[in-house]
């Protein structure tokens, strides 16, 4: 046989599956384990009953890699919830026996002018009421009247594709119970009712109904807030939003000033305070501010208190020299003057109702019964710490656990296998509102935990971004916290460097003056 026969005759030979290689994608993204969990799901019965699952066709696999090595079995992931909220458990009793107690399920299908409601009676599915209200207040009187007609409010539920709003405020206050749905779940309902494609308003309320009846005693009932966390939520949400305004038009007034009055850029570096903002008003060009001599330049940072030996020179240099390098067109530095100063107007107005809204935080912080909680939380201060509390609330058996917590922040990763591929990629669905305050106390953490910055600083070593090792950090801070919420303690860094050393961590040891480090 000739060589490239032999060669063929080598290739064609088939391969035992053990042979090839194991395909796997591995991003580290996170420390608590060695990989994430493959969620799993359990069945049950309409009723609400368990039923224990049948044998698989194939092992997925899904034990971490540190649970394996020790021939341990890791505890399974807790049921997924179609809710918007934090992964749970899994239903707890009491949400099981609550959910029983229902006989009507309502699909609420919102919109600004007109709602359209399908209301499913008994568990055969049969639909009792179909109707569309409008969003005023003769809309929802006769809406609640047909309701009552066909059931007991007590014993309606109402499925609803969102978790706040309007809305949902006048379903928990007419004492029905609300079942919020994940838009990506709301739009499988949908999918499985039609699939041919064909969509109307009133289909999708018939099957947020339906899957409600089906599928809702796994999904979590939506709690009202208490008052004082709710008024501290939507004003520390909306902080956030006039924040990012402000950050909105500083942008815009350093890309105006840059076409005509560089000198303004130079002579200051923080655009996001003040007295920036009143020079730009004082002397909106650069002739005005250069013919402005030295005396109401001296007096002008003396007011604004921004007068410092080290830096005075330098900016009376800038403010000399300010018409030397400034746009060569009358035009454009007459329009974009007019656009600076309403800019900067815009600016100051901005800040004072942001001055306004921190007042008004920190008088809720300081009434509300976890201020001392949240209050001993190192770096967190008084703009995160009430970020935090209010994302957090006051229902401790909202969280069942930790990892639940961690999967609602953001800081756990999200694992997708099949087969023989796995995946451990960054959680997208999540609390963003909680998960940008958890970043941010991460940061300003590293400098007052001697701890965090050596766990920071150890994940950078380990070829981490800045993003990834705030992370893993949130990944620790979170389940001290969970702990801190459940027993309702303040943070306590003597005890939690005993526990450490107690548990033999590796993040004491990188501490120059830990207890682990000193000789005995």
């Amino acid at each position: 046989m000739s060589a490239a026969g032999k060669h063929s005759a080598v290739s064609a030979a088939p391969r035992s599956r053990s042979e090839y290689r194991e395909l796997s994608r591995l991003e580290r993204r996170s420390p608590v384990r060695g990989e994430a969990p493959v969620q799993r799901l359990k069945r049950a019965s309409p009723a609400g009953a368990q039923v224990p699952s049948g044998p698989r066709i194939r092992s997925t696999g899904d034990r971490p890699a540190a649970a394996v090595a020790q021939g341990k079995r890791p505890a399974e992931r807790p049921a997924m919830s179609e809710s918007v909220g934090p992964e749970p458990s899994g239903p707890k009793p009491s949400s099981q026996s609550e959910f029983a107690k229902l006989s009507h399920y309502c699909g609420f299908d919102w919109a600004r002018k007109a709602h359209h409601v399908c209301v499913v009676v008994d568990k055969a599915g049969a639909v009792v009421l179909e109707l569309s209200f409008a969003d005023d207040a003769e809309g929802w009187d006769s809406f609640g009247k047909k309701l009552s007609q066909v059931a007991e409010i007590a014993s309606a539920g109402v499925a609803i594709e969102t978790s706040c709003g309007p809305e949902v405020e006048r379903l928990l206050e007419m004492g029905l119970a609300v079942y919020p749905m994940n838009p990506k779940a709301a739009s499988r309902y949908r999918d499985r009712k039609s699939v041919s494609g064909a969509k109307s308003d009133l289909a999708d309320a018939f099957s947020f109904a339906d899957g409600l009846r089906t599928d809702g005693h796994g999904w979590r009932r939506l709690r009202p807030l208490d008052p004082l966390t709710q008024e501290l939520r939507i004003l520390c949400r909306d902080e956030v939003a006039l924040i990012e305004q402000r950050t909105a038009l500083v942008n815009q007034l350093r890309t105006t000033l840059r076409e005509y009055y560089p000198a303004a850029l130079e002579a200051f570096e923080q655009w996001t305070q003040a007295p920036a903002w009143r020079l730009v008003i004082a002397f909106p060009t650069p002739r005005e501010l250069a013919k402005a001599g030295k005396g109401k330049w001296n007096r002008f940072l003396h007011a604004n208190k921004i007068y410092r030996p080290e830096t005075a020179q330098k900016r009376l240099e800038i403010f000399a020299r300010a018409d030397t390098f400034a746009s060569p067109s009358s035009a454009v530095t007459a329009a974009k003057s007019m656009l600076a100063v309403s800019l900067c107007e815009q600016l100051m107005t901005l800040e004072r109702q942001l001055d306004k809204y921190r007042q008004r935080i920190q008088e809720l912080f300081d009434d509300h019964p976890d201020h001392d909680l949240f209050g001993s939380l190192p770096g967190a201060g008084p703009k995160l710490a009430p970020r935090l509390m209010s994302e957090l609330g006051c229902d401790r058996s909202v969280f069942g656990s930790a990892e639940s917590l961690q999967c609602f922040a953001g800081t756990a990763p999200v694992t997708k296998q099949s087969g023989r591929t796995r995946i451990v990629q960054f959680r997208r669905a999540c609390s963003m509102s909680l998960r940008a305050a958890v970043h941010q106390w991460c940061d300003c953490s590293r400098l007052k935990c001697a701890w965090a910055q050596a766990y920071y600083q150890k994940k950078r070593e380990q070829r981490m971004n800045h993003a990834q090792a705030l992370r893993c950090l949130g990944q620790r801070w979170l389940k001290i916290l969970f702990k801190m919420w459940r027993e309702k303690k303040p943070y306590d860094e003597a005890r939690h460097t005993l526990d450490q050393v107690k548990h033999g961590s590796w993040v004491v040891k990188l501490l120059p003056e830990s207890p682990a480090a000193q000789p005995a």
